[in-house]
């Protein structure tokens, strides 16, 4: 029979023996850290791999890849480090945004052991460690910056994390953190319905702003149209008047010729052998003719008291010809230069020999002289008498 004592001491001695085992079931054995190695006096090391050796329990070397011998009892390989680069999953965790929103992210951290003896002495579960300060650093990045920015910036949140672990872990533990990556974002229900309706009604909004740009352009279109359309029919219409005024004015140009020859050949007529009996013609059917038109018209018109005697109104017309034939010649005679004027003047005279044909009047246009001033006429008694 044992004594109570010793009873006591096995009985915590198995109970210290199953938290350990349960510790181990439960804890996930450290990637960084391996305690496979056995001393067999001749070691190959691994390539990437560095042995931790110590002994009599105290460090003593670190063994590189290749050939290595060790004394059997005095040294014990402790650890074993992997210098590859390692993929560690960080767990899902929630963090506050700075605009109190709350996340579940998630990520994946890629790291190095770069300092075997710092690795194994300077902390005691390096993965571990590792993980716990990739998730509180992203946790304080995210909690400055806004739901919006999460997204925008995840980039940059990536850096921010890896280089908060490297200046905590790099000089303490000789652990490198590579690169970080953000994996899933998880947004509570809420936030997402409402990020869904802000999406929908950004989409709407420029659903509307290009149907508002179509219309616009097509409005300005249409109005550029009419607007050039505007102007070809000003300019045709400016050409068309400019073309009329100028077929107008060639019109009077050539009437005003064809009349000057007209005169001209009339004088030089009346010169000829009976040339005055066909001047007397013409005035006498062109004084029928005249008055012929008179009834046509229902205006009132004052005549000449002798309208019945043709005779005397032939004279006076025949006489205002024969003074306008011996001006014709004067001015031919004088500066043959000016000839050109002459047809001017001549048209003057013919107008006031027409209305003298209905009025009986000597001067009927406005502003001119009598027909004695310009073309030597008589007095109109001495042309009375004559007729």
């Amino acid at each position: 029979m044992l004594p109570i004592s010793t009873m006591i001491r096995r009985a915590g001695s198995l109970q210290r023996t199953s938290q350990r085992l349960q510790q181990c079931l439960v804890t996930q054995q450290p990637r960084c850290l391996s305690g496979g190695a056995v001393n067999t006096v001749i070691l190959f090391v691994p390539q990437q791999e560095a042995w931790v050796v110590e002994r009599m329990g105290r460090f003593y070397k670190v063994l590189q890849p290749g050939l290595n011998l060790l004394i059997p009892v005095l040294d014990k390989i402790k650890y074993v480090q992997s210098l590859k680069e390692i993929a560690i999953d960080i767990p899902e965790q929630s963090a506050v945004t700075h605009d109190n929103v709350t996340l579940r992210i998630d990520g994946v951290l890629y790291l190095r052991v770069m300092d075997a003896y710092k690795a194994s002495y300077g902390v005691e579960d390096p993965e571990y460690a590792v993980t716990q300060l990739a998730q509180t650093t992203m946790r304080s990045e995210i909690g400055k910056i806004s739901l919006d920015h999460v997204f925008k910036e995840r980039e940059s949140l990536n850096i921010n994390i890896v280089e908060s672990i490297n200046n905590a872990a790099m000089e303490p533990w000789g652990i490198k953190c590579l690169r970080y990556e953000i994996k899933d974002i998880e947004l509570p229900s809420k936030v997402k319905e409402a990020m869904q309706m802000q999406v929908e009604a950004e989409r709407r909004k420029r659903a509307v702003v290009l149907e508002s740009e179509g219309i616009r352009e097509y409005e300005i279109n249409v109005a550029e149209g009419k607007k050039n359309a505007t102007i070809l029919a000003s300019e045709a219409i400016k050409r068309e008047e400019i073309n009329r005024a100028d077929g107008e004015a060639s019109a009077v140009i050539a009437k005003a010729k064809a009349r000057a020859e007209a005169l001209t050949r009339i004088s030089q007529a009346m010169g000829a052998k009976d040339g005055a009996n066909a001047a007397n013609l013409v005035v006498a059917e062109q004084y029928v003719a005249a008055f012929s038109k008179l009834a046509k018209t229902s205006n009132t018109i004052v005549l000449p008291s002798n309208t019945g005697d043709i005779s005397s109104m032939v004279g006076q017309a025949m006489a205002i010809y024969g003074n306008l034939a011996n001006h014709q010649k004067q001015l031919d005679a004088a500066d043959p230069e000016d000839h050109d004027a002459t047809p001017k003047e001549e048209i003057h005279s013919t107008q006031k020999i027409d209305r003298f044909l209905l009025t009986g009047q000597k001067s009927v246009i406005p502003g001119e002289d009598s027909l004695k001033e310009r073309l030597s006429l008589g007095h109109p008694d001495e042309e009375d008498k004559k007729s």
